[in-house]
């Protein structure tokens, strides 16, 4: 499927899974809605995190992507939602137009799913693609830059990847600085606070073999993380896992 042709299935209720390994080649986006008190000062926030929280569209006005995927409605058009009130999800959905409302903006953060791709097409296969689950993910003790209120810890996803290939997926990854670019820690999950790498805060969990290592990416997930820590009274994110999947090829965003 065209990445288009994706969307519509989802806008149909036709497609509501984790979307890793959907579209090779495309990027796909992370999501954040917040009401305009809140909107510029979380875009500061995010331009002082830009590794875990790497903004490349805002929306303003309405709910349409101009950039990323143009005339695609963000309100449907990702296959499910988290709804959250006080910093509480209360509810996932796959559409949110009924929670619309006019002073919402819009944010499309980068996502480690698009740099997936090149991690396979050099030698490293992914398991939660193969067995088609949702990547793991951990919230950690990595502090946040703090900026007009907001603060918080970042959330990371994990990959295993080959002892020999491990280099190698550091240096891939590099290349994709908009999409959370290299690992922030490699082999030691205990060092950010992760206790249990068996059992992820977000997504599935993943086997790691004898022969491999965990590699921890930031996360698009940092900023529901974020926005639980704060309480913020009402917010809609993507569910972790569950991007927008966008018109643009992963080599345009190659550095």
């Amino acid at each position: 499927m065209s990445p288009k042709e994706l969307r519509a299935k989802i806008a149909k209720g036709e497609f509501t899974r984790p979307t890793a390994g959907e579209c090779p080649g495309y990027i796909q986006m992370n999501m954040v809605a917040l009401p305009k008190e809140y909107a510029k000062r979380f875009e500061a926030f995010a331009k002082e995190n830009a590794k875990a929280i790497p903004v490349l569209e805002v929306i303003h006005e309405g709910h349409h992507s101009s950039i990323l995927a143009k005339g695609a409605d963000i309100l449907s058009e990702i296959p499910k939602y988290n709804i959250l009130r006080d910093g509480v999800v209360v509810e996932t959905v796959t559409d949110i137009t009924p929670y619309y409302q006019p002073d919402l903006v819009f944010f499309l953060i980068g996502c480690s799913f698009s740099f997936e791709t090149a991690l396979i097409e050099n030698g490293m296969p992914l398991r939660h693609v193969d067995q088609q689950k949702n990547v793991a993910m951990y919230r950690t003790n990595i502090a946040l830059k703090p900026v007009e209120g907001f603060s918080g810890e970042m959330v990371v996803s994990m990959r295993p990847i080959k002892k020999e290939k491990v280099a190698d997926a550091c240096v891939v990854t590099s290349h994709f600085p908009r999409m959370h670019g290299s690992p922030i820690q490699v082999g030691y999950p205990e060092m950010i606070g992760i206790q249990e790498i068996s059992k992820p805060d977000y997504g599935d969990a993943i086997e790691i073999k004898a022969d491999e290592i965990p590699l921890f990416w930031p996360c698009g997930v940092t900023p529901q993380n974020v926005i639980t820590s704060m309480k913020l009274p009402f917010a809609i994110t993507h569910a972790p896992g569950h991007m927008f999947v966008t018109d643009k090829k992963d080599s345009e965003y190659y550095e």
